[in-house]
């Protein structure tokens, strides 16, 4: 068995990029976000990249870094709110969008994971979503094509993860990363936890290891996006 397990992200992302290349991008926002690999990525200087996540971080932190260094051609996306590069960059023309509701966008990801070419929804239908798409009745109401999506490479974080690529990931932190890892034609995870191949419970992988290439141990900053306080009311 090849080893998978790489000393750091540069390292486990070597061979894997090229300028025009797609990218999937596991997260939420700041939440389950591979921070690491995002830096590497960033670092390799590639350019007329297309990102396939559900929105791009924060102004200077993860994805948020990529459109810092103009190396994003497109974002397929559901979410651009939160970062105000982005909405700058769309909004002047240097930005593609391909806009997804974000039910769409994830079961685009896990269709293209499935070997799924397309996928008749409801939503979108009558919207600007639908525009140019190819549309069909079923019982009586109207459905729009979407079409399964998968990615030169794809870029995940789990939270425990085991040397032959076996992934679990952790509440919330699971969002889009499980579809994504099977939709690339490549997949690097980073994990908190790496442990010996065995160590992990079978029944709770929810990534199996046939779908990694490549594992990093990474370690991460946990930055919060929005800090919600109570105030102190005045003594």
């Amino acid at each position: 068995m090849a080893n998978k397990v790489y000393p750091d992200a540069k390292s486990a992302l070597e061979g894997f990029t090229f300028d025009g290349m797609s990218v999937m991008s596991g997260g939420f926002g700041l939440c389950g976000i591979p921070e690491n690999l995002i830096i590497a990525l960033r670092d390799t200087g590639v350019k007329g990249i297309t990102v396939i996540s559900n929105n791009a971080g924060v102004d200077g932190w993860g994805l948020g870094l990529l459109l810092e260094t103009k190396q994003i051609k497109k974002m397929v996306s559901s979410y651009v709110g939160e970062n105000k590069e982005f909405a700058r960059q769309y909004l002047s023309g240097e930005l593609e969008l391909e806009f997804n509701p974000q039910g769409t966008l994830a079961e685009r990801c896990r269709a293209g994971g499935a070997g799924i070419a397309g996928f008749y929804t409801k939503t979108g239908v009558g919207t600007l979503v639908a525009d140019g798409k190819e549309t069909k009745v079923f019982n009586g109401e109207t459905f729009v094509l979407e079409t399964g999506l998968v990615a030169d490479l794809s870029i995940v974080k789990a939270w425990k993860g085991d040397k032959e690529g076996n992934l679990i990931f952790r509440k919330t932190a699971r969002n889009f990363n499980p579809m994504m890892a099977t939709a690339g034609k490549k997949c690097v995870a980073e994990v908190e936890i790496l442990v010996e191949t065995g160590e992990l419970d079978p029944d709770a992988i929810h990534t199996p290891g046939i779908y990694v290439d490549r594992i990093v141990q990474g370690s991460f900053e946990k930055r919060i996006e929005q800090r919600t306080v109570t105030k102190r009311e005045n003594a």
